[in-house]
């Protein structure tokens, strides 16, 4: 991951990840490009999301931006991490702490990248476009000043 990710779309990445798991079960992003104008997250998925999917994900992760959580990060061994979380992403030569960051009680995941100390400090999520190939749906996402 890189390090200079923008904390504001990095954070609505997790939640964003944490939604469409809660929604569809499709479990967090494959992979991502998260840059501070415009992002994308693409998902293992069988179809492309209607309207009404687009709205209820849109709606959703602005009722957690909106709750102002607060993100902070924990620290943890290899061992236990494994237990709750799938490490695949974690390089091999990892130290053996792992920092977790917690949006409230929302989400968790291990993470390196740059994070708000507040869900307030995003903003607005908005769906820009999506498309599905391959069993891939790719989901491209802005935010707007609240």
């Amino acid at each position: 991951m890189k390090k200079n990710y923008d904390p504001r779309m990095h954070t609505v990445e997790h939640i964003l990840n944490q939604t469409m798991d809660r929604l569809f079960g499709c479990g967090r992003c494959i992979s991502a490009h998260i840059e501070k104008r415009r992002s994308k997250c693409d998902y293992r998925f069988e179809r492309q999301l209607n309207e009404a999917d687009l709205r209820e994900v849109e709606n959703r992760v602005n009722r957690v931006v909106g709750d102002d959580l607060p993100v902070i990060e924990e620290w943890t061994s290899k061992e236990k991490a494994k237990a709750i979380f799938n490490l695949e992403r974690i390089p091999a030569d990892a130290s053996d702490a792992i920092r977790i960051v917690k949006i409230g009680d929302y989400d968790a995941c291990p993470c390196i990248g740059p994070h708000v100390s507040s869900t307030r400090e995003i903003g607005r999520f908005q769906i820009t476009t999506t498309d599905l190939k391959n069993g891939v749906l790719r989901i491209r996402f802005r935010l707007r000043d609240s």
